[in-house]
């Protein structure tokens, strides 16, 4: 069995493809397994991890994520600020490409822009799917994600470029 602490040091040490998915298949019948996988991901990188993610659904190339709105994301408007909306986009066209990648595949964002189609306030939830990747070949990918409110309408959206290519030993 691989226990939560085997999971935190493998994610610090290699946010791989294979410890993603089998961190989230430990964590996601947990009580709590959405929110000790967002901590997580905060582990590998600590600047998405200021949002507070919430893994609700990490399947292979697709994730659902949710941002809670709490002061910390708020702007003097009373609405969710424009860069924790980027950083929700972020973390989900992240972990939908990594999910996706085979064990000797890497990935790093080249590229991210969005549209705020919306002010947005409440609970913000990020979903992605990535698209398939060709093993041991070097390019650029496309990705988006749609960031939605709870009545479901889009509020914004993200558009990253994905530079994936073989792993570096």
């Amino acid at each position: 069995m691989f226990s939560l602490s085997d999971l935190t040091r493998s994610l610090s040490q290699l946010a791989s493809s294979e410890t993603l998915r089998r961190a989230w298949s430990v964590l996601r019948h947990a009580p709590g397994g959405g929110v000790l996988m967002g901590q997580l991901i905060g582990r590998i990188a600590p600047y998405s991890g200021t949002i507070r993610p919430e893994v609700l659904v990490l399947e292979t190339g697709y994730v659902r994520v949710l941002m809670r709105d709490r002061r910390a994301v708020r702007n003097h408007l009373r609405s969710v600020h424009a860069i924790a909306l980027m950083n929700l986009g972020e973390v989900a066209t992240g972990m939908a490409v990594l999910s996706s990648l085979g064990e000797d595949m890497r990935g790093i964002i080249t590229h991210l822009e969005m549209d705020y189609l919306k002010k947005a306030r409440g609970p913000i939830t990020a979903e992605c799917t990535a698209p398939l990747t060709v093993e041991g070949e070097r390019r650029e990918y496309d990705v988006q994600a749609d960031l939605t409110d709870t009545s479901g309408e889009v509020v914004a959206r993200a558009r990253a470029r994905w530079l994936i290519g073989p792993a570096m030993h």
